[in-house]
């Protein structure tokens, strides 16, 4: 898989929030981090559902640990590696945050639900970053306590992921730029501003075989979706608030 272009993270707070949850600072910095962090992390999974939609790629297993693969994969891939590594501990730490978050409230997990647990997903989510390049990421494994167990797999794991999405990835580059993904509305919020920039650099570097708007709404709630009727991403308004929350949850 060549996509031919790599990024940098454009925000000023680019500061890791690694050596894992217990020990993390929620200063201004490392919250912003997490949260521009999540916020890629998120549309890149929704932007999965997407590309799984318009691309008519068939999915053995449930979609939803399909779409978080395509986040992992996308960041490492597009993403400047120091840019990458931050991007991938806040997202793992953003699963985590969830996971206390429910604990606390003494909520059950919902097993009923098509997405996995998110002390899971959090793992999922390291050894896939983890993965691929376990020769220069053994930090990443130590300081996320990934078990050995799973971290013998983990290179693995992402050569199946970056087989199986590779072509998909492939093919749309292969198209060259075009303007299929539209960013639809204001960008007056971190929400939208990140949203159009990913947009933009999207476009100038591969085309879907179908149009997608990509949206800032507000939803009543902190969520987002791709609506398949209308091939809409949608990232709602609370769900940047509710990172911040989060992300103040380590202090």
């Amino acid at each position: 898989m060549i996509l031919g272009w790599r990024r940098t993270l454009a925000a000023a707070a680019l500061g890791l929030l690694a050596i894992f949850p217990q020990s993390i600072r929620a200063d201004v910095e490392t919250v912003e981090a997490f949260v521009e962090a999540n916020l890629i992390a998120t549309f890149y999974h929704e932007l999965g559902h997407a590309v799984i939609e318009i691309e008519a790629v068939p999915i053995f297993g449930q979609e939803e640990d399909a779409a978080d693969v395509f986040s992992v994969m996308m960041i490492q891939t597009i993403y400047e590696a120091e840019s990458a590594e931050a991007i991938a501990y806040d997202a793992a730490l953003g699963f985590w945050a969830e996971a206390e978050e429910r604990q606390r409230m003494s909520d059950e997990i919902p097993w009923w639900d098509v997405h996995g647990p998110d002390e899971q997903r959090f793992y999922n989510t390291v050894c896939l970053f983890f993965g691929a390049d376990p020769k220069k990421r053994r930090a990443v494994a130590r300081d996320m306590e990934l078990p050995q167990d799973r971290a013998e797999r983990c290179e693995a794991e992402y050569s199946l992921a970056e087989a199986s999405w590779g072509p998909i990835l492939d093919e749309m580059t292969d198209r060259g730029p075009g303007k299929t993904i539209r960013f639809k509305g204001r960008t007056d919020s971190l929400t939208a501003r990140l949203l159009k920039q990913e947009v933009d650099d999207l476009n100038a570097l591969m085309s879907l075989a179908g149009r997608l708007t990509v949206e800032v709404e507000a939803c009543g709630e902190a969520n987002a979706f791709f609506d398949p009727e209308t091939s809409t991403i949608t990232l709602c308004r609370e769900f940047e608030a509710n990172l911040r929350r989060l992300a103040r949850s380590f202090e």
